[in-house]
């Protein structure tokens, strides 16, 4: 028989070896301990919340709920129960509800540490970025050695764009508490942040070290390796990552995305399957950029931006309601971008900034890229009445500069790309915002008011396929800059690789964009065009390698795969005189790429599909006089192909109208273009002024 105090020791014992599991993060352990010392003292508050502790730790959800119905019977108005179903709350991303109950929980005690650090994580994803600071801070000032509390701080820094405190506050924690893996694990992303990508590598994998089950870090280390153009490590990191965590956010379509840079096309078609089927089911799978060169779709493309935007987009603005400004004779453009420095963006666009009318706009350039101070740059810096370099500066503090400048319309020329801040149109930066040219898409989401189209981009059947209303331009929607120089250097075949005789096939688009069905039709164009080769851009060694085994696979001899490094434009502009006949790419079609081939004179060959991204091309080429070039299925693409390059003369007459079209077509009338995008913002203007919603807009020609 038991002596008296033995329920109470053995209850101590488990609790204690719980506690133990707990600082090492062994969940399972820990809940197994906890539930035998609940055997022998059941109604023990401090067991059962650590219990409920652990059981959110390992996402069981429904056990923990229970147990907290059990508990509030016990102990109601206990602050460690209530910061259990905050914390539930929190792990079920209900930001909302969650801080409630973490404000709860400090009304019943005021220097809960734990409490105050858990508030700040409900209000930094609800984007309340400097009051979570606050939050942290009181935490730390109740207990200055709480490692997590450093490292949550570092993380709402880091989204105020604070990186170097960022980093001191990771350091900080990591030298309370050394093991920390996600205290490493956040200070790559801010590393990453930084552009020191060796650096965050090194952070991620010390994470990994210390957790390697971490899938978290896994994938961070992924996308680093990616911005390394390592990518067949990023690949395999990736892979590790959704090995550990099959529903981690966006990770799939990452995976995907990075085998289409290396051209590596394992189990590719049912990993396209795989995405098709959790985007239809709503879920988390892939970022809307590694959709588009996937699927011809516009209504999944649609469905995948809605997805992204909810979770990422779904915060209230934390500036209020843009109130209605009077009705100015100016109207004053925006343009956001991370490109202005050498950038195919502004390859289009540079033109364009120096052509608007100040007598009724008045342009300003907010940049949140790099200053590679290149020529690029200094001309947006000239072109627009004011430059503002807004990237040490928060989304937040980015959309309220642009209200204190009375910005009437903010132009995204970014979208969901690389670099891309859509969390300032969110905030809604002004009370017109339009998604132009760098996303070729829709964002999902109903910040954006407007997409600029035309109508072979976006007939009227589809438009519903798109969350803004079309603002339609008369001609094509992509502006172009006549001023865009040809180098006068004279390159001759030999320099590249390339046969002095015989068809010269081209394609300088991103390796990503090659399909393995378009590709199929590329091999049966080599195979039907004798001594002909197809000239393609070497985005990596590992895709150029990839490239060949796939032409090897198909009974091509892969020396007709011929693979050239990346020029300064104005020579690779002049390079484009070595080929005959552009190829392009399917669903993703060629964008700069194609107009770049058209101004130096090369056609361009297309497949036209439903997407906006599958009809850029037949855009430019509607444009410039030449539709005979567009094809509307595999087999009339590689026809065509076929005949042209048998068919010397038939081509050579494309390549003679090209000519004479390039100047007296509307593609490349760059004043044209700005009267009619001009047009356009008037129209948007002043429906807004009439208090009227945004509506599809017709530009006339």
């Amino acid at each position: 028989m038991e002596e008296a105090g033995a329920p109470f020791d053995k209850a101590k014992e488990h609790f204690f070896l719980a506690l133990d599991h707990i600082s090492k993060e062994r969940w399972a352990d820990a809940e197994k301990e906890l539930k035998v010392s609940l055997e022998y003292i059941p109604d023990r508050i401090s067991t059962i919340t650590n219990l409920c502790a652990t059981l959110i730790k390992q996402k069981k959800f429904h056990d923990a709920k229970v147990l907290i119905t059990k508990a509030e019977a016990i102990g109601p108005n206990t602050p460690e129960i209530i910061l259990n179903q905050g914390l539930i709350f929190y792990e079920e991303k209900l930001y909302e509800k969650a801080l409630v109950s973490f404000d709860r929980s400090i009304e019943l005690r005021l220097q809960y540490a734990e409490a105050w650090s858990s508030r700040g994580l409900a209000l930094n994803d609800l984007k309340r970025h400097e009051e979570a600071l606050a939050s942290y801070e009181r935490s730390i000032e109740l207990k200055p050695d709480y490692a997590e509390a450093w490292s949550n701080h570092g993380i709402a820094l880091n989204d105020l764009r604070r990186h170097e405190e960022a980093l001191a506050s990771y350091e900080r924690a990591i030298a309370l508490k050394p093991d920390y893996a996600e205290a490493w694990n956040n200070r790559g992303v801010t590393l990453n942040d930084l552009k020191r990508h060796e650096e965050a590598l090194a952070s991620y994998e010390r994470a990994i070290a210390l957790k390697p089950d971490y899938a978290e870090a896994w994938n961070n280390r992924g996308v680093t390796l990616n911005d390394l153009k390592r990518h067949e490590e990023a690949l395999a990191s990736y892979e590790r990552a959704i090995e550990l965590k099959p529903d981690g956010d966006y990770w799939f379509g990452d995976l995907v995305h990075t085998q289409m840079k290396i051209c590596d096309w394992k189990e590719l078609e049912q990993r396209c399957q795989v995405l098709e089927e959790r985007l239809l089911d709503g879920s988390k799978v892939s970022t809307p950029f590694a959709v588009l060169g996937l699927v011809d779709n516009p209504e999944l493309q649609k469905r995948c931006g809605e997805i992204y935007a909810k979770y990422k987009l779904r915060f209230s603005s934390q500036l209020g309601v843009l109130a209605r400004r009077p009705k100015r004779e100016k109207v004053r453009i925006g343009y956001f971008s991370a490109d202005f420095h050498n950038h195919a963006t502004m390859y289009l666009m540079a033109e364009l900034f120096e052509l608007h009318d100040k007598s009724k706009f008045e342009t300003y350039g907010f940049s949140f890229g790099p200053n590679h101070s290149d020529q690029m740059r200094r001309q947006a810096e000239s072109a627009f009445d004011q430059f503002i370099d807004v990237t040490p500066l928060s989304d937040s503090e980015v959309s309220r500069l642009s209200r204190e400048h009375g910005i009437d319309i903010a132009i995204d020329l970014k979208g969901y790309t690389q670099d891309s801040r859509p969390e300032i149109f969110a905030e809604r930066a002004a009370p017109i915002q339009i998604n132009y040219l760098g996303f070729p898409g829709t964002m999902g989401t109903q910040h954006l008011d407007y997409l600029i189209a035309d109508p072979t981009l976006i007939p009227e059947d589809i438009q519903e396929a798109y969350s803004e209303k079309v603002i339609y331009l008369p001609n094509s929607y992509q502006v172009n800059d006549s001023k865009r120089k040809i180098s006068d250097r004279t390159f001759i075949r030999e320099e590249f690789g390339l046969p002095e005789n015989g068809v010269v096939f081209c394609c300088f688009n991103n390796n990503w964009k090659i399909i393995p069905e378009i590709f199929d039709c590329w091999v049966s164009i080599l195979k039907s065009v004798v001594s002909s080769v197809l000239w393609l851009l070497e985005d990596s060694p590992a895709a150029a390698e990839n490239l060949r085994k796939e032409a090897i696979n198909r009974n091509v001899d892969p020396s007709h795969l011929v693979f050239t490094k990346r020029m300064p434009h104005a020579e690779h502009l002049a390079r484009y005189k070595l080929a005959d006949l552009f190829l392009d790419t399917f669903p993703c079609n060629a964008h700069t790429t194609a107009s770049d081939a058209l101004w130096a004179g090369v056609p361009v060959l297309t497949l036209q599909g439903q997407s906006f991204a599958s009809r850029v091309a037949a855009s430019l080429l509607t444009n410039i006089g030449v539709p005979e070039l567009i094809t509307h299925s595999k087999e009339e693409y590689c026809s065509l192909a076929v005949e042209l390059a048998s068919n010397p003369d038939k081509l050579a007459a494309i390549k003679t109208k090209l000519a004479q079209n390039r100047l007296t077509t509307p593609l490349f009338n760059t004043k044209l273009f700005a009267r009619h995008i001009e047009s356009a913002y008037q129209a948007a203007y002043d429906r807004y002024h009439a208090g009227l919603p945004p509506d599809h807009i017709d530009v006339d020609p």
